[in-house]
């Protein structure tokens, strides 16, 4: 069975980073095998938006933001990890392997 991951990304402007980064972490996690749901909050509003099971049910949970988002009480409890969004950008692959590190997977 798949390790789950869900990311929300968002940037000041809500436009290139928000998505650059979404597509880098969703290409990144499935290269990895990962099921993987990823919501952008931008420009265009809130896509792709996360339910309490998918947040639930999600093995790793990614914020890459650089404002606050919206809905931000439906991760309260949760372990979140906290990525720049130019870090996902450029090394997606790196930041998953150093988050299932920290969480001991193999």
């Amino acid at each position: 069975m798949a390790r789950k991951l869900v990311g929300l990304c968002a940037c000041t402007m809500g436009l290139a980073h928000t998505f650059m980064a979404a597509e880098a972490l969703e290409k990144a996690a499935k290269e990895k095998g990962y099921d993987v749901k990823v919501e952008t909050q931008g420009s265009d509003g809130i896509k792709n938006k996360l339910t309490s099971d998918d947040i639930a049910q999600a093995d790793i949970i990614i914020h890459s933001v650089a404002i606050t988002p919206e809905g931000m009480d439906r991760f309260e409890g949760y372990e979140i990890y906290e990525v720049e969004l130019r870090e996902l950008i450029k090394n997606p692959k790196g930041v998953l392997e150093e988050i299932e590190e920290d969480l001991g997977f193999k």
